[in-house]
C-alpha cells in the first residue's frame, strides 16, 4: 500500500476532549496492526458465524487482502494512512479521488479510540479538502450500521443510491 503526499499531511487535528490526531503513510511494518483494526471492524459479522479453529482469522486476512487489491486497482493512487491518537496507532483511513470526486474508501478506529471525536475531526478535515478542490465526498456505508448512516447524516452526508447491503453517501459541496 502506498501513501499519497499531501499539503498538512503531519499536521495534528485538535480533538475536542484534548489530545490530537495525525495521520502518516502507512508502512509494511503496520500490517499486522492493520489486520487487527479490519478483524476489529468486522466483529459483530464475523460472530453470527461459528467458526472452526483458525478458519475465522484466515477469512479475515482473506478479505482483507481482496479488499486492499481492490481499493488499488480502482483507486492507484489512493491514501492510505495510520491514524494515530495521543502518539498511539488507533485505526485506518483510506482515501482514493478521480476528477469529479474525493471517496472515503474505509476509515476504521479501535474500539477504545471511538467516541472522542475522532471520526469526526478527520471527516471534517476531508469535507474542507472537497470544499476547496470543488469535489463530492462519498462513501459507502453498511445498511445495518445505524450509527454509522446517522453519524454521517449529521455531517450532511445523504444517500444517493440504495445498494441493499450498503447506501452510497455523498457530501455535497455547496454551489456557488
Amino acid at each position: 500500500m502506498k501513501s499519497m503526499s499531501r499539503e498538512n499531511a503531519e499536521a495534528p487535528i485538535p480533538l475536542p476532549g484534548g489530545g490530537n490526531v495525525v495521520l502518516r503513510p502507512v508502512t509494511a511494518e503496520d500490517d499486522g496492526f492493520l489486520l487487527s483494526v479490519y478483524a476489529g471492524s468486522r466483529e459483530e459479522e464475523l460472530a453470527q458465524v461459528q467458526w472452526a479453529e483458525g478458519q475465522k482469522e484466515a477469512f479475515v486476512r482473506w478479505q482483507f487482502e481482496m479488499q486492499r487489491r481492490e481499493y488499488d486497482a480502482r483507486f492507484p493512487d489512493a491514501r492510505y494512512d495510520v491514524i494515530v491518537v495521543d502518539g498511539q496507532p488507533a485505526g485506518r483511513i483510506w482515501v482514493g479521488s478521480d476528477d469529479e470526486q474525493l471517496h472515503l474508501l474505509d476509515i476504521a478506529l479501535l474500539k477504545e479510540f471511538q467516541n472522542r471525536g475522532v471520526g469526526t475531526q478527520l471527516f471534517r478535515r476531508l469535507i474542507d479538502e472537497a470544499a476547496k478542490a470543488n469535489k463530492h465526498l462519498r462513501h459507502m456505508v453498511f445498511a445495518l450500521n445505524e450509527d454509522a448512516l446517522r453519524f454521517y447524516e449529521r455531517l450532511g452526508f445523504v444517500i444517493i443510491e440504495d445498494l441493499g447491503a450498503y447506501k452510497h453517501m455523498e457530501w455535497r459541496r455547496k454551489e456557488q
